[in-house]
């Protein structure tokens, strides 16, 4: 039997039975309602049963599938409602452009097509079990489960494909003269499994077929996790539909989305990487196995503008009087959790074409135009894949555009705009071969609870990004750029390996970001010396001030990988309030990809990074995979005492600090910058402690020692303001994440006057630096009841809301449900080290920084800051996501 999931309070469980049936294409055609804060429309399913595929594939056995072979049966909660047949039909009524299809057919069936075989009017589903195994068990009917919460289905019905013009060149025959369940499925097998260079005919025929009639409603149910269908007689995965159309809408509370208004007042919604994922956007399978293709069309009113992850840069089709529709795609087959949609009245802004050359590098190559004769052998399934194309791989920076609310076009223009185009060039330097054809980028609004959050051809930002010098915005793209490779064309088969992901990616970022700024080596190893160091204090503090059990990489240790006999599983910690907080897996990862460079030498790790890449792309991998690979590719001597035994045990199969780590912190010396810093931090000590008459004498002291030798000169003709003012404009002081550095350590003294932190912020212009920087910089105010400067801590809460990142393929990598009570936040506040460290990595929200300085401020019981935190709430509560607004009104009120 198979093994009934127990998930924990704070686990998300993933429910579709994957190891029975897949599903390869989704179809969305979806209307845009404002008023109700809803999506409303259908999706049609196309599903290839997984006896078929094993069959296909030569009986490959998945690894992650448990060893048992026995039945899975699931027990059927009771029936909530029955499929009605009086639904409400989606309106946007637009073709499908790019695949020269004119008009759709009628939607609603409502099982008026008598003549197609099983018309059956549904009636509900018993609470008796069903067989969900793909072989028959006696009378019980196979049901098809998918991962679904937050939606209101209204229908469920199979899509007779045999109903298309010239679907008949499926059948092998010239006309269909019967028709029959297993005809209809085999010509969804015909279709779904069209060689890659097919990929448009594939596609066109995905929308015909999404157009056709329905021929008998199917019985469903729902519960909290699942939406469970299954068809009278139809007893195996074989033999249920391969192509079901489901009638839905969103709810305006659904977790996938949020619906809120932009930076200049304008509605807008989008996705927000919720730890749900997008089950209550769409029914989908979830599981990262469940690898499918989608094309969507979404109706919005014609004055906004519909982005998606999708290869095209769709424009609008007018549909009726004010009204348009949108249209994407995606031919690499990618999990549903990818998928990310956001609409609103965004302002579009391109880079200017400066040479023929830049016009040639940034030429978009779609599968269609692409020409895809073999570079090397991929492993991945059969899709038009830009590692064959050799004009893709030589392609530096793919094309991009970047969208913005109209308030903050001139903040792109002079901020992100310019550094796009190095920033990919100096990904594909270090990587190859872009994986995605081309980029949007899009500013999200303040609400948004992540700094960044990476997609399929689409990156969110956070407005926090834009403010300040480049240094946030480009280490904040970089990051999110290396997702493209370590994330979606690479993902973990296992989400609680995260570290695949965000490790890679924060090592990354370093990389990308050091070539983008054109830097020496010695330059590049210094700034990468630096951040090494805040990482390094931030997971100190980590292991400090959360559970050993939520510290470990690997937390499933051998069971990796391994799901339910039906293809269930649970995602350990997916909705710990806490764990969004957490880095570890930022940390930890970095670290282990740090430490395995140095013992290889940077040159020949990262050939071997370029080499795991072309390998794995388009493949979901575990921890060995990558390891092993790596270990066959290091020369013997420099192996030593490496194995994959040795670093599952050290490094991701333990808490705490790996001793390989800690061994290496030990035995290192500080880096020129980070000494620098020391330097300053005993300055400005030195400076508090100095008697009030002195203070003014002993700041410039201070400062003059940080003078080039013609300003000590030009220094004595000019006073102290006007001359910082001066170094400020010729970058003299500090770079931002040596501020980061001075500030954390200055927040560990009991005491600086009022003076010191008057003179701080006059130096380094603190209130102009972004957002790392000044968060550190109201904690000082906070702490140290600096007044004059609470308008900073004023418009930190005001304006800087979001600062995580998220990569979609992971559930546990997004953000999670503010369940937890009053007590549990000002718990977190209580971890003030750790939540000051978490300068980088993503796992701790400007929101949760802004929750922590609300904390702050009340837990201080100052009646002047209480009085600041609870106006700076009235004026940002409505912008705030639920979730956050409600836990900071429990702790104001």
């Amino acid at each position: 039997m198979d093994v009934k999931l127990e998930p924990s309070w704070d686990d998300l469980p993933l429910m579709a039975n994957t190891s029975h049936i897949l599903v390869k294409h989704y179809v969305l055609d979806l209307d845009v309602d404002f008023e109700s804060q809803i999506f409303e429309g259908t999706i049609v399913l196309f599903f290839e049963s997984r006896n078929r595929l094993e069959k296909q594939s030569g009986s490959t056995k998945e690894t992650c599938r448990s060893e048992s072979n026995e039945a899975c049966r699931f027990s059927t909660p009771e029936p909530c409602h029955s499929p009605v047949t009086d639904t409400r039909t989606s309106s946007s009524k637009t073709g499908y452009n790019d695949f020269a299809i004119c008009g759709k057919g009628e939607k609603d069936t409502s099982g008026k097509d008598g003549n197609h075989d099983n018309p059956e009017q549904a009636s509900g589903i018993s609470s008796s079990k069903y067989c969900c195994d793909t072989g028959n068990h006696g009378s019980e009917d196979f049901l098809l489960v998918l991962d679904c919460c937050d939606l209101s289905v209204f229908k469920v019905e199979e899509v007779d494909v045999a109903a298309v013009p010239g679907i008949e060149t499926f059948t092998g025959s010239s006309q269909i003269t019967f028709v029959s369940e297993e005809l209809r499925n085999q010509i969804v097998h015909e279709l779904v499994t069209l060689p890659a260079d097919r990929w448009r005919e594939q596609f066109d025929y995905y929308a015909h077929c999404s157009q056709a009639p329905g021929c008998g409603e199917l019985l469903f149910d729902t519960d909290t996790w699942s939406l469970r269908i299954r068809k009278t007689g139809a007893q195996t995965a074989t033999d249920f539909p391969h192509a079901i159309r489901i009638w839905y809408s969103t709810k305006p509370q659904g977790r996938s989305v949020t619906w809120t208004s932009d930076q200049s007042g304008r509605p807008c919604v989008y996705t927000i990487g919720s730890p749900v994922n997008n089950r209550a956007l769409f029914p989908c399978q979830e599981p990262p196995v469940a690898m499918s293709t989608w094309q969507a069309t979404v109706g919005a009113a014609a004055s906004f503008v519909v982005l998606m992850s999708g290869e095209n840069p769709a424009k609008p089709t007018q549909l009726r009087e004010g009204r348009a529709s949108w249209h994407y795609y995606v031919t690499m087959p990618m999990p549903a959790s990818t998928f990310t949609i956001a609409v609103g009245s965004w302002a579009e802004m391109k880079p200017e074409i400066c040479s023929s050359e830049d016009l040639a590098a940034e030429t978009s190559l779609t599968p269609s135009e692409a020409d895809f004769r073999c570079v090397g052998v991929c492993g991945h399934m059969e899709y038009p894949c830009r590692f064959q194309n050799p004009s893709a791989t030589t392609q530096e920076v793919i094309p991009h555009r970047v969208f913005a609310p109209v308030c903050l076009q001139g903040a792109c223009y002079e901020t992100l705009l310019p550094l796009v185009r190095p920033c990919l060039s100096a990904a594909h330097s270090v990587l190859g071969t872009h994986p995605f054809s081309r980029l949007d980028i899009l500013v999200v609004p303040a609400n948004f609870p992540s700094l960044g959050m990476a997609s399929p051809h689409i990156i969110f930002l956070s407005q926090s990004v834009l403010i300040g010098m480049n240094h946030l915005c480009g280490t904040r793209l970089c990051h999110e750029i290396a997702h493209a490779w370590f994330g979606l064309a690479i993902g973990a088969r296992d989400w609680t390996e995260e570290w695949l992901s965000e490790g890679f990616a924060t090592h990354l970022e370093d990389v990308f970001w050091a070539k983008a700024q054109q830097l020496a080596p010695h330059e590049a190893w210094e700034q990468q010396e630096l951040k090494a160091d805040l990482r390094w204090r931030c997971l100190q503090d980590e292991v400090r001030n959360y559970p050993e059990e939520m510290q470990v990489l690997r937390p499933n240790k051998e069971k990796t990988g391994h799901v339910s006999d039906s293809g269930s599983s649970v995602i350990k910690h997916g909705l710990n309030p806490e764990k969004v907080f957490m880095q570890v897996h930022y940390l930890k990862g970095y670290f282990l990809l740090r430490f395995l460079a140095q013992r290889l030498g940077d040159d020949t790790y990262f050939a071997f990074l370029r080499k795991f890449v072309h390998t794995f792309h388009g493949q979901l991998i575990l921890s060995q995979d990558f390891l092993q690979m790596l270990l066959d590719n290091i020369p013997e001597e420099k192996r030593l005492d490496l194995s994959v035994e040795n670093i599952f045990r050290d490094w991701l199969e333990s808490s705490g600090i790996p001793q390989p780590l800690q061994t290496e912190r030990q035995a290192r010396a500080e880096c020129g910058l980070a000494r620098r810093v020391g330097a300053e931090v005993h300055k400005w000590i030195r400076v508090s402690r100095r008697p009030q008459k002195r203070k003014r004498r002993e700041t410039e002291e201070v400062f003059e020692k940080n003078l080039s030798p013609s300003l000590r000169l030009e220094r004595r003709t000019q006073s102290f303001p006007s001359l910082l003012t001066r170094c400020s404009k010729r970058h003299l002081l500090l770079l931002p994440d040596q501020l980061v550095l001075l500030l954390e350590h200055l927040l560990e003294q009991k005491t600086l006057n009022p003076r010191t932190l008057q003179s701080l912020e006059r130096t380094y212009q603190l209130s102009q630096q972004d957002a790392e920087v000044r968060h550190r910089w109201c904690e000082l105010i906070v702490k140290h009841k600096y007044t004059k400067a609470y308008k900073d801590v004023e418009r930190f809460l005001q304006e800087d809301q979001g600062l995580e990142d998220s990569s979609c393929w992971g559930a546990t990598d997004m953000l999670v449900s503010w369940h937890t009570a009053l007590g549990g936040v000002l718990r977190l506040v209580t971890h003030t080290r750790c939540l000051r460290s978490c300068f980088q990595p993503r796992m701790l929200l400007w929101q949760a920084m802004g929750i922590y300085l609300y904390g702050e401020l009340m837990v201080s019981e100052d009646a002047r800051q209480q009085q600041v935190a609870r106006q700076c709430f009235e004026l940002t509560k409505e912008q705030m996501d639920r979730s956050s607004a409600q836990v900071v009104a429990e702790m104001l009120f």
